[in-house]
């Protein structure tokens, strides 16, 4: 049920709070938020599930996007909703272990295509489609500490059909690369330990090939636009830093190194790049996001 105005606002100021935002952002409701979810809903079809999908490169804030989206949607205009994201499929560390073994060694760390289990995030969609009101579906979780999934039992129980399903990603809605773009090295990464082009060929086809029906289950395609590649490492290091210190003191946990995370963004400046050129052309709604991390139209 939908709230009223004011109860709108303050819920959502609340949540401004919880996430540790700044109460500027206050002024987002109504420039951002609610046109896009009035846009949502135009013409709704309450027996059809919407999926929204939400691009952003690393750190640029698209799972506080879409909590802020989930909270408008469902407070102003009475939708249920559930948000996950592509990272809440990512292959285990044992299994990404062996795809490095017979494949390419880069494919040990995640985050490029190929990395994810496809088929999970194509059964769990289907699957909230599906649900009756009764219906429980597991929704997955990722545990990016222990960089392995969260055990079954501890995923999110969400009952019944939602209205609409707020799925993000880094390379959200991508499209595979030209043969003849991926010989050229970005980086060093790429320079030095994949010399023969191996691991680039393996991920595009699999960008081109698997997660095509994923992805062509998007009703909509939100992009988060960065400033440049150069963001990229500067906020997934506040991403790091905010992981550490919520996970002090736990045990057996990957946090990384500044000089681990700058390799482990070299894993993602490719299609990231790519993304950048190709996407904003096509995609439905496009939305800036400023050197100050603030979402300009």
């Amino acid at each position: 049920m939908a709230t009223s105005n004011v109860e709108m606002r303050e819920t959502f100021r609340r949540m401004l709070g919880e996430l540790m935002l700044d109460d500027v952002l206050m002024e987002d409701l109504d420039r951002v938020y609610m046109p896009l979810a009035n846009l949502i809903k135009m013409g709704f079809d309450t027996s059809i599930t919407r999926i929204i999908g939400v691009n952003g490169a690393q750190g640029a804030g698209k799972t506080t996007f879409g909590t802020l989206l989930k909270v408008v949607l469902e407070k102003a205009l009475g939708l249920k909703v559930v948000q996950f994201s592509i990272d809440d499929i990512y292959l285990s560390h044992a299994e990404r272990r062996k795809l490095a073994e017979e494949v390419h060694p880069l494919l040990a760390t995640r985050g490029v295509p190929g990395t994810h289990d496809v088929k999970l995030g194509e059964d769990t969609l289907d699957a909230l489609c599906k649900a009756g009101a009764k219906d429980i579906t597991l929704i997955p979780r990722f545990n990016k500490a222990m960089d392995d999934p969260y055990p079954r039992s501890e995923w999110e129980q969400f009952m019944g059909r939602p209205d609409v399903i707020i799925f993000d990603g880094w390379f959200m809605g991508a499209v595979e690369q030209k043969e003849t773009d991926l010989l050229t090295p970005v980086n060093a990464l790429e320079r030095e330990e994949d010399p023969y082009c191996v691991w680039r060929r393996y991920v595009n086809s699999q960008l081109k090939d698997n997660y095509k029906s994923l992805f062509n289950r998007l009703d909509l395609l939100v992009m988060l636009k960065v400033p440049s590649f150069d963001k990229v490492y500067e906020w997934r290091a506040l991403q790091e830093e905010k992981l550490r210190i919520k996970t002090q003191g736990q045990k057996n946990l990957r946090v990384m190194s500044d000089e681990e995370l700058n390799r482990f963004i070299s894993h993602y400046e490719r299609l990231t790049r790519h993304i950048l050129n190709e996407m904003p052309s096509r995609a439905d709604v496009l939305f800036s996001v400023s050197n100050d991390h603030r979402i300009c139209i």
